[in-house]
């Protein structure tokens, strides 16, 4: 298996404050996803910035899209996105329009499983219809009530899709590993860095977990 790459996740709705954390953290992460409050209140300038400052990096946009998926994702794949998201629940109509949306520019487009009753269903049916990536979320209101990613990421890996798997929520030095050994492609880590008291330090440090499995 390729090596995992860790999506750093920007969740702050300060533009400048998120420009900087991407900054300390550019040397130990492969992704930047520009989270959903994040994206809403910068816009999509954010996108563009990121993409003039990290041509090196991919960038994620976190648009969790609804409805109307190939119109609301193309104007952020055009300003340079890498992968945007949408969700399971939306229905296979809207996947598939930022699917399409995505293939227009030689992008990704993200299942997002959250909140999704059959995720072995729709991860079949989504990667029928030509999504490339499978993301395993457990959001933060389900991780306040206990909740891991790590039953849904199993479901999902054993599918052997031709797809990559993310998985987020919740994840930390100490369970890292796990969720490499458990099969996961994409390690989003968001609080785990942006929490710690050196951000720059925290990303380095899962970077060596990471490589170290």
């Amino acid at each position: 298996m390729a090596k995992p790459l860790i999506q750093m996740a920007l969740d702050s709705l300060d533009f400048d404050q998120t420009v900087g954390l991407a900054t300390l953290v550019a040397p130990h992460v492969d992704i930047f996803e520009i989270g959903t409050p994040c994206i809403k209140h910068n816009g999509i300038n954010l996108v563009k910035e990121l993409r003039a400052r990290f041509p090196e990096k991919l960038i994620l946009v976190d648009l969790k899209t609804m409805d109307a998926g190939e119109y609301e994702a193309t104007p952020f794949y055009a300003a340079g996105a890498d992968i945007c998201t949408v969700l399971g629940v939306s229905g296979l109509a809207t996947c598939a329009g930022v699917i399409k949306a995505a293939n227009a520019y030689g992008a990704e487009a993200q299942i997002d499983l959250i909140n999704v009753e059959d995720k072995v269903a729709c991860a079949r049916a989504t990667a029928e219809m030509g999504a490339h990536i499978m993301g395993v979320h457990t959001g933060l209101d389900a991780q306040a009530a206990g909740h891991t990613p790590f039953a849904d990421l199993n479901d999902i890996t054993r599918l052997g899709l031709n797809v990559r798997v993310s998985v987020a929520g919740g994840i930390k030095p100490s369970t890292v590993q796990d969720v490499v050994r458990a099969g996961a492609n994409i390690i989003v880590v968001g609080a785990a860095i942006y929490g710690a008291a050196s951000p720059a330090d925290a990303a380095r440090e899962i970077r060596e977990l990471v490589d170290a499995v």
